[in-house]
């Protein structure tokens, strides 16, 4: 028994492993039996571990979610809410552009009152934007009636957007900046 619970994990890391340079390599759509062949193992195997495409995509970026949330985190006591909001969003959008496929993986995710899956990307995103939010709009510096699938919609459409752009990080940086500041000219003194 022991004996197969490690092997289990060696499994395990071994997809992952593999699924990370494969979706690095071909975004969402990486192919769950090219992992399998890629790992060594037989496409149940992945499928064991996990179950959809999506469960895949959430264990390959978990790392980067986790960093994002303490990111959120650190910037919730900031004195200006509305730049710790852009702050974390802007960071958001860059990772989202830089790593092939997570953009693809939080459009799965569409808003629900159900907490069906406490363990998503999208979820884990939500809980981390949300104090952030929350904050900028009690000191009112963001319009009113936004909402966090507002800002991750905002997000994942820049980095959606821009994926194929020759310099896609130049591009998302530029459409954050206009989403933020608008499409007016700043007034003259």
């Amino acid at each position: 028994m022991t004996g197969q619970r490690s092997d289990a994990r060696r499994n395990y890391l071994r997809i992952l492993a593999v699924a990370e340079e494969e979706v690095a390599r071909h975004g969402a759509a990486a192919s769950l039996e090219q992992v399998a062949r890629t790992a060594g193992v037989g496409s149940a195997t992945v499928r064991r571990h996990f179950p959809t495409r999506q469960a895949l995509l959430e264990a390959v970026f978990l790392e980067r979610v986790q960093a994002l949330h303490a990111r959120a985190s650190a910037l919730t006591g900031a004195d200006d809410s509305r730049a710790a909001l852009l702050d974390w969003l802007h960071d958001l959008v860059r990772y989202a552009v830089s790593a092939r496929g997570f953009a693809d993986a939080l459009t799965y995710e569409p808003p629900t009152d159900d907490p069906g899956a406490p363990h998503s990307c999208g979820t884990a995103l939500e809980s981390a934007a949300a104090p952030l939010l929350d904050r900028a709009l009690a000191d009112a510096v963001v319009r009113p009636g936004t909402t966090v699938h507002d800002l991750m919609t905002l997000a994942v459409g820049i980095a959606l957007a821009t994926e194929h752009h020759t310099e896609p990080s130049v591009q998302a940086d530029r459409l954050f900046t206009l989403a933020v500041e608008g499409l007016s000219p700043a007034p003259h003194p």
